[in-house]
């Protein structure tokens, strides 16, 4: 017997009960589509991630008030917060391998102009912010105090901001007042659009200095740092460790978060989500399988003087074997070929009518479902091939 003659002997039994076929072959075709969608989305919010971050460049780090020992966000909801000034700003930028630092506070204030008036967030930096975020300027120049002490009453505008304050006037050498303040606008970014769900281009920045004396803060928001390239991360953090620590007589009260811990933590959240994707799977290919071994249980049974005559007129026990075995691999493949293909169509799906949520098919994802498909086939199909080779021809042939 060939393996032409097996495979349409297996592929007729299939299409003579297809009810039963279409149901046994439902859970592994649910199966491979949860686990190609679901990637799909984890996939894509990975790569999304890394494409935000990335766009600040790959060398920076962030230190942030207060130290983060078991949980929580340090400077904010957890850990012990302690105050980080723009003298330990200026210390970190004596450090022999940090090329840039930005000594950042952030506040949500109003601005004005005219009777106009919205809710920004301002940023109080220097002049190195275009250079550590990767911005560019659209119009006139970016802050211009080198001494981050200095506190000249000026702003740069976010592109957003200056078309809802300006329209289509130029902006430059006009005045907007924030927190009781008046300022002269100096320059207005390029367009940088969202990143990580903050709008860049709703914003202003201000000199550092100024915007602690305008809100009355005491501390910095963070501390932006490079350094010349990836290779030095580890130098870097413990050089600030070391300088910082000395400064806050020896307690370090602060947190030094570098891309690729940030980069780890998320990934660990998307290990975790694949991992209940995993499991959603592994029960619909188990509850697929069980269906499988029913049927192919049930189907020996009523084919018991079918597989008598074919062992008599010359069928080995093995071929018997294989073509129950087939009928099984059949049933999953077509199932998780339907799954995977439902699995992509819902991934595109989404991907056109919801733009803002990244989707991106995994090829190693997609062909691992479908070999698992396969396996749950052989497995599912293992006994009840066993069984119908075991049968004598001649108690088989008196059955009917």
């Amino acid at each position: 017997m060939e393996a032409r003659d097996l495979l349409s002997i297996g592929s007729g039994a299939l299409r003579a009960n297809k009810m039963r076929s279409a149901l046994s072959m439902l859970g592994i075709a649910i199966g491979v589509a949860s686990v190609v969608l679901l990637t799909s989305i984890g996939t894509g919010t990975r790569i999304y991630i890394l494409n935000e971050f990335s766009q600040f460049g790959t060398n920076v780090l962030w230190v942030t008030p207060g130290k983060a020992e078991t949980s929580g966000i340090p400077g904010a909801l957890g850990g012990t917060t302690r105050k980080l000034t723009i003298e330990d700003a200026v210390a970190v930028k004596r450090l022999p391998h940090v090329d840039e630092i930005v000594p950042l506070t952030i506040a949500l204030a109003r601005v004005e102009k005219e009777g106009r008036a919205r809710s920004v967030v301002i940023y109080g930096s220097t002049p190195a912010l275009p250079e550590v975020w990767k911005f560019q300027i659209g119009q006139g120049e970016f802050l211009t105090n080198t001494d981050p002490h200095r506190s000249s009453p000026i702003a740069v505008l976010g592109p957003k901001v200056k078309r809802e304050l300006f329209g289509d006037e130029n902006a430059l050498g006009r005045f907007v007042r924030i927190a009781d303040t008046r300022l002269r606008v100096v320059g207005v970014m390029a367009p940088k659009g969202n990143s990580l769900g903050f709008d860049l281009d709703d914003a202003v920045y201000i000199p550092v200095a100024l915007a602690m004396r305008m809100f009355n803060m005491e501390d910095l928001s963070e501390i932006d740092v490079t350094f010349a390239h990836g290779g030095l991360v580890d130098i870097v953090e413990e050089e600030i460790r070391e300088v910082l620590t000395d400064r806050h007589r020896g307690h370090e009260d602060f947190t030094i978060t570098t891309q690729t811990a940030m980069l780890d933590v998320f990934g660990r959240v998307i290990n975790g989500i694949t991992l209940a994707v995993s499991f959603i799977a592994g029960v619909s290919l188990l509850v697929g399988a069980v269906g499988i071994f029913t049927m192919m249980w049930i189907s020996v049974g009523e084919r018991v003087s079918e597989i008598g005559l074919m062992i008599a007129v010359g069928a080995t026990r093995q071929q018997i074997q294989r073509i129950f075995l087939l009928e099984a691999v059949m049933l999953t493949t077509v199932g998780g070929s339907i799954g995977a293909t439902a699995g992509i169509a819902a991934a595109l799906g989404l991907r056109a009518f919801l733009p803002a949520l990244p989707v991106e098919i995994p090829i190693d994802f997609l062909l691992a479902a479908i070999a698992m498909s396969v396996v749950t086939g052989i497995a599912s199909g293992v006994a009840p091939a066993r069984r119908a080779a075991r049968l004598e021809p001649v108690e088989a042939l008196h059955t009917d």
